[in-house]
């Protein structure tokens, strides 16, 4: 017998039924944020804008990856030899990506939350062009993010 044949025997020899528990181990990250992304990004030299992104694309994929299959690249993977490689396509990519991997998660988990890979496309690109755009895009993908890690913090 392995070890959860033995749990469940244990706990039916006394009469309670055995039930796996759906929340998670561990809790993730929601405390993300646009100030504190802009002020810790200062602080640190932007040392925190590796970290933030770095925390959402692993976030991801503990969160969805049992149930769409895929892997999200890690930031510094991205950051330091595949972005340069491409020439700054492999950036455009992965944003486009995680954006659209995270809106999936929101509607797949029920949370009434706008957000996915058009968001990037026109609040993180074409808003640079009145510049306030990408933090517009960090904003959005800051709550989504926090929202799903919320649920998943809750329900796994």
């Amino acid at each position: 017998m392995d070890e959860t044949q033995n749990a469940q025997t244990a706990t039916a020899s006394q009469g309670q039924p055995y039930q796996a528990s759906a929340a998670p181990i561990g809790q993730l990250n929601k405390n993300r944020s646009l100030i504190k992304f802009i002020l810790l990004g200062i602080i640190t030299l932007g040392i925190y804008t590796i970290v933030f992104y770095s925390g959402i694309s692993s976030d991801i994929n503990i969160i969805a990856s049992r149930y769409d299959g895929r892997k999200t690249m890690h930031y510094c993977l991205l950051l330091f030899l595949i972005g340069p490689i491409t020439l700054g396509i492999a950036y455009l990519v992965w944003f486009h990506r995680i954006s659209g991997r995270i809106g999936n998660e929101l509607k797949r988990r029920n949370i009434a939350y706008s957000f996915g890979a058009s968001d990037f496309w026109l609040w993180g690109l074409l808003g640079s062009l009145i510049v306030v755009g990408p933090f517009i895009y960090i904003h959005k993908l800051a709550t989504a993010s926090n929202k799903i890690a919320e649920h998943y913090n809750i329900n796994g």
